[in-house]
């Protein structure tokens, strides 16, 4: 089936020191004092004059000098006056001050002054060195103050057009693969864009025209794509014959989120069920989550495979063990019952396996960063907006978020300071789902204004890329059970 006119590509342009200080040094110069010795010192009242004792006339005085009444104060104010005063030159000392000051300056002080009671200031002479420079470029700015200096573009990179994508704040509707294909799931249809050639295949679609697809998610290989619907079932994609693997059904209610671990399938439904799929064999169904109450919006497996978030409609985030208790059964190793909105953004961090960011919804709207093992808030910030999806980058320390209500951005974050490294504009109504394309540089964004837009926010420098790529090309891994 040929692709509707509507979904095309369009591109779209993407966007684009202080003087160093100077501080004019005045030596300190040593005060001129005159002393004389006196003949005639005055005596101390009440003592004979056989005994001649020096102290000072005035009570609270000097004790150190011994007489001031015949000290020479006339001519100490003559000789500092006169030091003050401006002395007359002569052409020669001119001259010879002048040549100082080229020698030592590289240019003459009086034809450079840069402050001047009237006219424009004159600009350095060519070739003029600041010697101040090495002195303020030798100290390193600290990390604290030190600016960004990466350059993230404010205009995406390419807009897409995604004509009748549900405007539902409980589905996951685009994902990204391994391989470079975009999934989007548009009402009833899946469409996928390679992004490397830029061409568009219709997927699937649902045979009922009252049913729509409610999630996607690849498989960490990317040659499967698994498919949520609104009837409750759960389908198996081969996306290379295009042609549907299995359907499998255990649900009752429609399947919003999805996440792999290996060869099994984890699918969240408006229940509040989680269900195991274990693709390899004819009876999928291995295990079921009870842990809410309401739809289970998010759900994500950790990179390591140890563990399941889950974020619900009931506004709970609940942590699974990848094995069953010793009962048997499927219980939470976590609860947080912080967030006071529904919990929709789930994301593992890459490179702590045992953080979590989570985001809330309309009445929330707080990140939570947490220790999935020791169960503490690590951090908490006030985004102000519906949080919808997070994303953390596999190129930098930083993580960014999606947002609705009222600013319809996306916000880059530092971490773990949590600090805005930038804020995306663009989409005029709420972003509803965001994907990462496989390198880690350009995230992409799916909000119910019905476009997809693509931001190279993450762009690695080409040195970094190229060492990345070298240790990704030795790390492959394949299932080695075939899906039945």
């Amino acid at each position: 089936n040929a692709p509707p006119a509507r979904w095309q590509r369009k591109a779209k342009e993407s966007g684009g020191p202080g003087p160093s200080p100077a501080a004019g040094v005045s030596p300190m110069k040593p005060a001129n004092r005159s002393y004389s010795s006196s003949k005639t010192p005055s005596r101390t009242p009440g003592k004979s004059g056989s005994k001649i004792q020096s102290t000072p006339t005035k009570a609270g005085g000097d004790r150190y000098i011994p007489n001031r009444s015949t000290m020479q104060m006339e001519m100490a104010n003559f000789l500092l006056t006169k030091e003050n005063d401006p002395a007359e030159e002569s052409p020669t000392k001119k001259e010879q001050h002048k040549a100082w000051a080229v020698n030592l300056n590289g240019f003459d002080i009086e034809e450079a002054k840069i402050l001047r009671l009237s006219g424009k200031p004159q600009n350095a002479p060519e070739g003029y060195q600041n010697n101040l420079k090495v002195l303020y470029s030798q100290k390193m700015t600290p990390g604290s103050s030190r600016k960004n200096s990466r350059y993230i573009p404010s205009m995406p990179d390419r807009i897409l057009d995604a004509p009748e994508i549900r405007n539902d704040y409980y589905l996951n509707l685009i994902d990204w693969s391994s391989q470079n294909f975009l999934a989007v799931a548009l009402d009833n249809s899946v469409y996928l864009w390679n992004h490397t050639s830029g061409d568009i295949i219709q997927l699937l679609q649902m045979e009922h025209p009252d049913d729509y697809v409610s999630s996607v998610s690849w498989i960490k290989e990317g040659n499967y794509l698994a498919v949520g619907t609104s009837n409750a079932e759960v389908q198996l994609w081969d996306v290379h014959q295009q042609k549907r693997l299995r359907n499998m059904t255990s649900h009752s209610s429609r399947v919003g989120s999805l996440s792999w671990n290996s060869y099994i399938l984890s699918s969240g439904a408006r229940t509040g069920h989680i269900h195991h799929h274990d693709v390899r064999v004819a009876e999928h169904h291995v295990a079921t989550l009870a842990g809410h109450t309401q739809e289970v919006c998010g759900l994500k497996w950790s990179l390591d495979g140890r563990y399941l978030a889950s974020g619900g409609n009931d506004n709970l985030v609940n942590i699974w063990p990848c094995t069953q208790g010793d009962s048997g059964d499927f219980a939470p190793v976590q609860t947080f019952t912080q967030h006071q909105g529904a919990v929709k953004a789930v994301a593992w961090c890459p490179w702590q396996s045992n953080v979590l960011a989570t985001g809330g919804g309309t009445s929330d709207r707080h990140i939570r960063i947490w220790n999935v093992c020791s169960g503490t808030c690590l951090s908490a910030v006030d985004a102000h907006s519906q949080v919808c999806s997070i994303l953390w980058s596999t190129n930098y320390k930083e993580f960014i978020s999606g947002h609705g209500f009222a600013q319809n951005q996306l916000v880059v974050w530092k971490y773990p300071t949590m600090a805005k490294v930038a804020e995306l504009r663009g989409h005029t109504a709420r972003v509803l789902n965001l994907t990462m394309s496989p390198d880690g540089a350009t995230v992409a964004s799916a909000a119910a204004d019905e476009t997809l837009r693509l931001w190279h926010c993450f762009e690695m420098d080409p040195i970094r890329k190229k060492e990345k790529e070298k240790a990704n090309s030795a790390k492959s891994s394949i299932i080695h059970q075939g899906i039945r």
